[in-house]
């Protein structure tokens, strides 16, 4: 068994639906404190609400977090509510689709501002608050998309995930002296709203590809960030862990149809 995280105070950015959403729940589960973090106040607000009425302890609050002015109000809030920040879930991403004969130089620092430069303002607001808990964590969702894989229409995405991995291998020799670990989980094909939306024949489409022949629960990733967040953890920083079925094993469709 782990060591309980009951009473953590714990900031998701990206919080209020899909993997940020499942994050949120599967901590507040285990008894932490989680302040909901997203661009709409209202779906924020909706999520905490499904939190508490779950038995969690939720709030919300509103912020982009490509806007050092927001990820400082963000931090003052969690504090003001908390007591202090122990764990960050820098969730938050963004992934519109656009192949780069079509996209704009706009798209790309949409997504490279929300993905990349938030993730860095996100932690930056926060680091003072994990140092003084004496046991800061720090928690990426990056994706197998960039690190790992690539897909038509996501190079802006990819950059932003592979950006995520580079940028927290020397965070996390920074972020060390100061007793806070950081750590990516690195996200397969996982059943979200969106991907919902879309229809059970692509769901299966999209499974067919995955070795366990299933796609992953919002949970799963929830589950892996509870891990990094862990006293148990605590000597492990800088490291990745792949979530995705299997998913980045098979060399090609051959491979997957010899099985």
């Amino acid at each position: 068994m782990f060591t309980p995280i009951r009473g953590k105070s714990v900031i998701v950015t990206g919080g209020s639906k899909g993997i940020g959403k499942g994050i949120a729940s599967v901590f507040a589960k285990q008894g932490a404190r989680i302040l909901v973090v997203a661009r709409g106040l209202e779906t924020a607000q909706t999520t905490a609400r499904e939190i508490a009425a779950a038995g969690g302890t939720a709030s919300a609050f509103q912020a982009d977090v490509a806007k050092w002015e927001d990820m400082e109000a963000m931090a003052s809030a969690a504090v003001e509510r908390h007591g202090g920040i122990d764990i960050l879930c820098a969730n938050a991403g963004v992934f519109p689709d656009a192949k780069m004969r079509d996209m704009t130089a706009e798209q790309w620092d949409e997504v490279l501002g929300t993905n990349l430069k938030g993730c860095f303002l996100s932690i930056k607001a926060c680091m003072a608050h994990l140092g003084a808990s004496g046991a800061g964590r720090v928690i990426l969702t990056s994706s197998i998309t960039g690190p790992l894989t690539g897909f038509p229409g996501w190079t802006h995405y990819g950059a932003s995930k592979s950006g995520q991995l580079g940028f927290m291998r020397t965070a996390a020799i920074e972020l060390a002296g100061d007793g806070i670990t950081i750590n990516a989980v690195l996200p397969g094909n996982i059943k979200t709203e969106g991907l919902i939306q879309l229809g059970e024949e692509y769901l299966a489409t999209m499974a067919s590809s995955i070795p366990l022949k299933k796609l992953g629960a919002v949970e799963d990733i929830g589950n892996a960030a509870l891990f990094f967040a862990s006293k148990e953890a605590a000597f492990i920083t800088g490291q990745t862990i792949v979530v995705d079925g299997g998913q980045t094993l098979p060399e090609s469709l051959e491979a997957m149809q010899a099985a």
